[in-house]
C-alpha cells in the first residue's frame, strides 16, 4: 500500500476505492495543503440511480470526511447524448421535463449521503446542461474539438467495442467523450475543480479532461478512478435477475436493498464493509475474520449499516427485524413486499409481480424444481390461483425471498 501523505488519499486508498491515478504525487501534495474540489458525473436517465453508482457516491463521501469539497455534476446536458460506455445500442431519448424530473428525484439520495451548503467543504450540485446547451457547434469544434484526433477516440473501449461487435454506434453518441472532457474545463473555470473521480470504465473520458483542460487554459488538474467491483464469479456487483438494485426506495424498498446486501457472497463481506459502510478499519477486521457461519453475523450488520446510510436507521432496523422474525422464526415479517390478489392471482403470476423471477416461464420453471413455497408449503402447481380471505399468505421462493398476498 502507497504510503500517502494527505488524509483524502489514505483514506481512499485504505479502504479500497483507488484504482488508477493520473499524478499521485502531485494530487497528494495539493491535497495536503487546501481545500481539492473534486467531482463525479451522473446522467440522468432514470428516476434513481442503481447500486453501481454507489462506489461514486461514497467517494464523494470520504472527500468531504476528509476535508475537501464534494461537487456532484448532474449530466443534464450529456443525458441528451447518451454515454456508449458498456452499452450495445443508443439510449432513448429523454425529453427535458423527464430530464429534470429524474435530477430532482436522484437528488434525494445524494442528501443522505453528503452535507449540502455553502461552506468550504459543503457538497455543490451542478447541472453541465448550464453550458453544454448554450454551446454554438462551430466554435465549440474549433475551441475543443481540435484537440481530439478520431484514431484516438477509436481506441477507446466506449467506441472500439461497439464497434467490434458490429453495433451501430450513432454520431451523437461519438461526442459524448468530447463534451464530458469539456465538462472538466467548464467546471475547472467556474468553480475551480481540480479533481474528477469515477469508475475504471471512465479512465480514458477522464484522461481526456486532463489533456483538454492543460491543453487550452494550462490547468493542471488530477484524475481518480476506483476498480470494477465484481462478485467471485466476475459479473458486476448490483447486476440480479430481477434487474437493477435501485437507491430510492420508490423503485426498491427498504427491506429488498436490506436483503441485496444481507445475501453479498462470503468474499466480498470485509470489502463492502470497507466501501458501503463507515464503520472504523479495526472493526470491519474483526467482522470479516469471524470463522465459518458466524460470517451471517458480519453480513448482518453489512445489510443494517448500508441501508441505515441511505434509508435511516429506524428502516434498517425495520428491515432486520422482518428478516429475523421471517428466516429465523418462520412468521411473516410486516416489512415484506406485499401484493394484492384481488379475486385471485394466479402463483406464477405473482412470483413475476412481487419481482422474485423476471418472467412467467421463469416462475414456472422455479415451481417445477420445488423452489416456491405458500406458507412453507411445496407448490407443485404452476396453474394454482392463490385466493386470500383472512390473514396474508406467505409466498417463498428458494430461502431468500418472500413476499406476502393479501386480499
Amino acid at each position: 500500500m502507497t504510503e500517502f501523505r494527505s488524509s483524502l488519499l489514505r483514506l481512499l486508498d485504505e479502504r479500497g476505492y483507488v484504482h488508477q491515478q493520473t499524478d499521485a504525487g502531485g494530487l497528494d501534495a495539493l491535497s495536503s495543503r487546501e481545500i481539492v474540489t473534486g467531482y463525479i458525473g451522473f446522467d440522468a436517465t432514470a428516476p434513481s440511480l442503481h447500486v453501481g453508482s454507489l462506489v461514486q457516491i461514497m467517494m464523494l463521501r470520504r472527500m468531504q470526511q476528509a476535508g475537501h469539497k464534494p461537487v456532484v455534476l448532474m449530466g443534464g446536458g450529456t443525458t441528451k447524448v447518451g454515454d456508449p460506455t458498456g452499452k450495445d445500442e443508443s439510449r432513448k431519448l429523454l425529453t427535458d421535463a423527464e430530464i429534470d424530473a429524474n435530477i430532482a428525484s436522484i437528488r434525494k439520495v445524494f442528501e443522505r449521503f453528503l452535507t449540502f451548503g455553502d461552506g468550504p467543504t459543503d457538497a455543490v450540485m451542478v447541472n453541465n446542461d448550464e453550458w453544454l446547451s448554450k454551446l454554438e457547434y462551430i466554435p465549440f469544434l474549433r475551441d475543443a474539438g481540435r484537440h481530439f484526433t478520431i484514431n484516438r477516440m477509436l481506441t477507446f473501449d466506449s467506441v472500439r467495442i461497439r464497434l467490434e461487435r458490429e453495433q451501430p454506434l450513432t454520431f451523437l453518441e461519438f461526442n459524448y467523450m468530447i463534451l464530458q472532457a469539456y465538462d472538466f474545463l467548464e467546471l475547472s473555470r467556474r468553480h475551480g475543480l481540480r479533481l474528477q473521480l469515477g469508475g475504471s470504465d471512465q479512465w480514458g473520458n477522464i484522461v481526456n479532461g486532463i489533456e483538454l483542460a492543460r491543453r487550452i487554459d494550462g490547468t493542471e488538474v488530477f484524475g481518480v478512478t476506483t476498480p470494477l467491483i465484481t462478485n467471485p464469479d466476475g459479473s458486476k456487483m448490483g447486476k440480479t435477475a430481477q434487474g437493477a438494485i435501485w437507491l430510492n426506495e420508490e423503485q426498491l424498498s427498504p427491506y429488498d436493498y436490506w436483503q441485496f446486501w444481507r445475501n453479498s457472497d462470503d468474499a466480498n463481506v470485509g470489502k463492502f464493509l470497507r466501501l458501503f459502510t463507515d464503520l472504523p478499519l479495526d472493526e470491519v477486521a474483526r467482522l470479516e475474520g469471524l470463522p465459518g457461519a458466524q460470517i451471517n453475523e458480519s453480513k448482518i450488520i453489512l445489510a443494517t449499516e448500508a441501508t441505515a446510510m441511505l434509508h435511516g436507521r429506524e428502516a434498517a432496523e425495520a428491515a432486520a427485524r422482518t428478516a429475523r422474525e421471517t428466516f429465523e422464526a418462520g412468521g411473516a415479517g410486516g416489512e415484506l413486499p406485499t401484493l394484492s390478489v384481488g379475486e385471485g392471482v394466479n402463483i406464477a403470476h405473482a412470483l413475476t409481480q412481487l419481482g422474485f423471477t423476471p418472467s412467467n416461464k421463469e416462475a414456472k420453471r422455479k415451481i417445477a424444481e420445488g423452489a416456491v413455497r405458500l406458507n412453507d408449503e411445496i407448490v407443485d402447481d404452476a396453474a394454482l390461483v392463490v385466493t386470500v380471505s383472512g390473514e396474508a399468505v406467505k409466498l417463498s421462493l428458494g430461502r431468500k425471498k418472500h413476499g406476502l398476498l393479501v386480499a
